[in-house]
C-alpha cells in the first residue's frame, strides 16, 4: 500500500514535469547520472522510473547495502581518489569489519546512517527511502525549476497572494495593478536578454 502511494505521488510529479517540458523527453531536460548521485537509486532503473515504469523490488538490507555500494563507487575524496572501506567505515563511527559485514548482510543503524548521510551530505532517506519516494523527493527542485521558466510569473503566486486571493481581498483594481507591475518589471529584463544577446553575437562576428 505504501509502495503504490509512493507510485501515485511520483506519477503525480511526472505529470507535472511533462507539463513542464512540452514535447521534450524527460532524458532530454533532466540529467540520470545526477539523479543517481543524488538518491543513490542506479541509473538504470533512474530511466524506468521517469518512463513510468516500476523498480525491482528489494528488502531493505538490499536497498542499504546497494547504496552504500554506490556511494563508494560515486563519492570522492578531495584527490579524486575514492574512499577507502576505512575512511567510510570511520565516518560512520564503526569499524572496517562492522562496514564489510553491512556489505554481506545486516544493516547500519539509524544513528551510523545518519552520520556517513552528514558526512557525505547526503539528503534525508538516502539508505532507507524505496525508489519512487527518493526520486520522487529529488525532482522537486527540477519540477519548480521547469515550472518557473514555462510559467515566469509562477514566483508571483507565493502563498500570502493566494491566501488573499482565495479569501476575496484582492479587488479587480488590485488585480490589474498588481498585473501592469508584472508587465513593467518583466519587460526590461526580456528587453536587456534581447540586446545582451545582440551585443555577444556582435562579439563574436
Amino acid at each position: 500500500m505504501a509502495a503504490d502511494d509512493a507510485y501515485a505521488r511520483l506519477a503525480g510529479t511526472l505529470e507535472r514535469l511533462h507539463h513542464a517540458v512540452g514535447r521534450c523527453e524527460l532524458t532530454d531536460v533532466l540529467n540520470t547520472q545526477d539523479l543517481s548521485f543524488e538518491t543513490g537509486i542506479p541509473q538504470a532503473v533512474v530511466e524506468v522510473l521517469l518512463a513510468g515504469g516500476r523498480a525491482e523490488e528489494v528488502s531493505v538490507a538490499e536497498r542499504v547495502r546497494q547504496r552504500l555500494d554506490l556511494l563508494r563507487e560515486t563519492r570522492r575524496r578531495e584527490d579524486g581518489k575514492k574512499y577507502t572501506l576505512e575512511e567510510i567505515a570511520a565516518a560512520a563511527g564503526v569499524t572496517r569489519q562492522t562496514m564489510s559485514e553491512w556489505r554481506r548482510k545486516g544493516l547500519p543503524s539509524l544513528e551510523s546512517a545518519d552520520r556517513l548521510r552528514r558526512f557525505f551530505s547526503l539528503p534525508p532517506g538516502f539508505f532507507f527511502a524505496d525508489e519512487p519516494e527518493a526520486l520522487n523527493e529529488a525532482l522537486q527542485r527540477h519540477l519548480q525549476r521547469l515550472e518557473s521558466q514555462s510559467d515566469p510569473l509562477a514566483e508571483l503566486r507565493t502563498p500570502e497572494i493566494l491566501r488573499l486571493a482565495a479569501r476575496g481581498l484582492l479587488s479587480p483594481s488590485g488585480v490589474r495593478a498588481m498585473a501592469q507591475w508584472a508587465e513593467g518589471i518583466t519587460r526590461p529584463a526580456a528587453s536587456g536578454a534581447d540586446s545582451g544577446g545582440r551585443d555577444r553575437k556582435g562579439a563574436a562576428w
